[in-house]
């Protein structure tokens, strides 16, 4: 009998894992996406209603990724016909249109580069995980959804504007961070920064918690 291989794991501010694929825009590589944001992000299977709700999800938000910088790019371990029928099928039956590719990964490559088969769930089908990679191909954040529950597209637009802000301005966000809301400023590294941080102007709650308007 033989064991079940592990699966493997991406690890977060590394280089994501590379990867050349087949998808309903033609073959794309990792590489294609360089100097661009990247939200890749897997499916259980084509023609499932959970994973129906999450691509036109993701469809009708299409234009605020665009804004964004934010190309999406899906995956199942599907065929790619089987792409293109449910393509079309979403259409037909719900008028949306899926314009971001889809990759047809029939032989596991990209799915467990990326750790996205998980035999606890399935040995057959990818889980509902999501990678968001920046544009220097670093693996930023990474989520990871049960097969019976649809994730939120609204989170991951808040994540990459959240990230792109920590980028751009040198801070951390809190809790649910909205654009317009403050930021976190970060903690002072000494005990004299410590001491001179209640006077620097800023909202000052404690010595290690301080933020500010951007």
């Amino acid at each position: 009998m033989t064991d079940t291989p592990s699966p493997t794991f991406p690890r977060l501010n590394e280089p994501a894992p590379d990867f050349t694929a087949l998808t309903t825009d033609g073959v794309k590589s990792l590489s294609d996406y360089a100097g661009k944001w990247l939200i890749l992000f897997s499916h259980p299977a084509d023609f499932t209603p959970v994973c129906t709700t999450e691509f036109t999800a993701f469809a009708n938000r299409q234009d605020e990724f665009d804004a964004l910088g934010v190309e999406l790019l899906g995956l199942s371990i599907d065929s790619h016909y089987s792409h293109i029928a449910w393509v079309r099928s979403i259409k037909e039956s719900f008028g949306v249109d899926i314009t971001f590719p889809i990759i047809a990964d029939l032989d596991m490559k990209v799915a467990q580069a990326y750790g996205m088969v998980q035999p606890g769930a399935s040995d057959t089908q990818a889980v509902r995980a999501t990678f968001i990679i920046d544009p220097d191909g670093v693996l930023r954040a990474m989520v990871y959804y049960p097969l019976t529950n649809g994730r939120s597209v609204d989170e991951f637009l808040r994540m990459v504007k959240a990230m792109q802000t920590s980028d751009a301005c040198g801070v951390a966000t809190p809790e649910n961070w909205q654009p317009g809301d403050d930021v976190i400023v970060k903690p002072p590294q000494t005990v004299a920064e410590a001491n001179a941080r209640i006077d620097e102007g800023l909202n000052t709650v404690d010595w290690y918690f301080t933020t500010r308007t951007l």
